[in-house]
């Protein structure tokens, strides 16, 4: 499952970090501190599956040295809480491949950060052998300052502004899924909220059922179930470390649990779309043969809709959106068990459509009923039932 994840934050000497150690630290490697002495070797991390340095074309050769790159910027900052860089922290696809994901962080990267003349610092992470397999992600650390050929010039402050990261937030959904789109994976991700993806689910749902359409009204219902859950809690840079390690913490833990209940909220509303995709099919050819019986002239979609209105005159009858909003409900207030809860949803959901089953056809039947009398008072007495 393609999840979202963008996190952005800043390397500061107030919190006694360095862009060295930070640097040596994401793509395993051994770098010395010219500023303070300090040896910073990660040569024996493990599981950095692709690190590279990319850099605007009219910047110095040093600049592509990583070491050479990042003691330059600890150099230049003078400040004991100077910001010495900002990172950039990106959850990847686990449907793509190695070579796939690495070609869709150097797009994103080059076209939003190395064009508006930042260097880039790149690690691809893969999962750690004892962690999730899944936890596929990038770091990506960026200057600060803007880079011409003769080195680093002033800092640019307009790179901190809110709007900027709004834009870069939705211009990595959008690399994601045409990348997904391009490798042929019907996944798709979304950079805004929960809550707001919800309610355009909600609004698409209302908005077919009004015009009658129930494949798309079902669909979007269940799209919304899927997306009513809690988001994925930010577990931080040395979280992210910990967890790739295979290490539990209070935080990692908190964003495992929210991660399964997401997994499976996501299967309850696919195994309802499956059924309620096979009901809506048998319905429609139980309406298209019936039609077809009496010799009927109009269209089988105006049969279902004279069906659909004869199911909201009967206030008994159980819709797919009220059985999806009972699997809402049932997940609200279910308790530290979901996974048997969950199996307990797709029960009620099946029995739900078993019931409009049930329902449909005993409406088919009043259909052929009234429509065998208005035929017989067509033709006479004679002919009547």
């Amino acid at each position: 499952m393609a999840i979202y994840h963008f996190d952005a934050s800043v390397i500061s000497r107030s919190k006694g970090r360095s862009a060295t150690a930070a640097s040596a630290y994401r793509a395993a490697e051994r770098i010395v501190d010219r500023r303070t002495g300090e040896v910073h070797d990660y040569t024996r991390k493990h599981g950095v599956a692709h690190s590279e340095i990319l850099a605007p074309e009219h910047a110095p050769d040093w600049a592509r040295d990583r070491s050479a790159l990042w003691n330059a910027v600890e150099q230049i900052e003078r400040r004991k809480d100077a910001q010495v860089s900002r990172e950039v922290r990106v959850a990847l696809p686990s449907e793509l491949t190695p070579e796939q994901n690495r070609d869709l962080v150097r797009g994103f990267v080059q076209a939003e950060f190395v064009s508006r003349g930042m260097v880039a610092d790149i690690a691809l992470h893969a999962p750690g052998r004892e962690g999730d397999q899944r936890n596929h992600h990038a770091h990506i650390m960026l200057t600060t300052r803007e880079i011409g050929p003769e080195g680093f010039g002033a800092k640019n402050r307009d790179w901190n502004a809110k709007e900027l990261l709004v834009d870069w937030r939705s211009s990595w959904a959008e690399h994601v899924n045409q990348t997904l789109e391009r490798c042929n994976v019907h996944e798709r991700v979304d950079h805004r909220t929960l809550e707001a993806q919800r309610a355009e689910a909600l609004e698409r749902a209302h908005a077919a059922e009004r015009r009658g359409d129930e494949r798309t009204h079902v669909a979007e219902m269940a799209r919304a179930v899927e997306l009513d859950r809690p988001p994925l809690p930010d577990v931080g840079a040395r979280g992210w470390s910990m967890m790739r390690r295979g290490i539990a913490t209070p935080a990692s833990d908190r964003w495992q649990k929210v991660r399964e209940i997401g997994l499976q909220v996501r299967e309850v509303a696919r195994e309802f779309r499956t059924q309620a995709r096979d009901w809506l099919e048998r319905t429609l050819d139980r309406v298209q043969e019936r039609a077809a019986s009496l010799g009927l002239t109009r269209a089988p979609e105006t049969a279902l809709e004279r069906l659909q209105a004869a199911r909201a005159s009967r206030g008994a009858v159980d819709t797919p959106q009220t059985a999806l909003e009972r699997l809402q409900a049932a997940r609200a207030g279910r308790g530290e068990d979901h996974g048997e809860e969950v199996a307990r949803n797709v029960d009620r959901a099946g029995h739900a459509l078993t019931q409009q089953d049930r329902e449909r056809e005993r409406v088919l039947e009043q259909e052929r009923v009234l429509e065998l009398q208005r035929i017989a008072e067509r033709k006479g007495p004679e002919h009547s039932l």
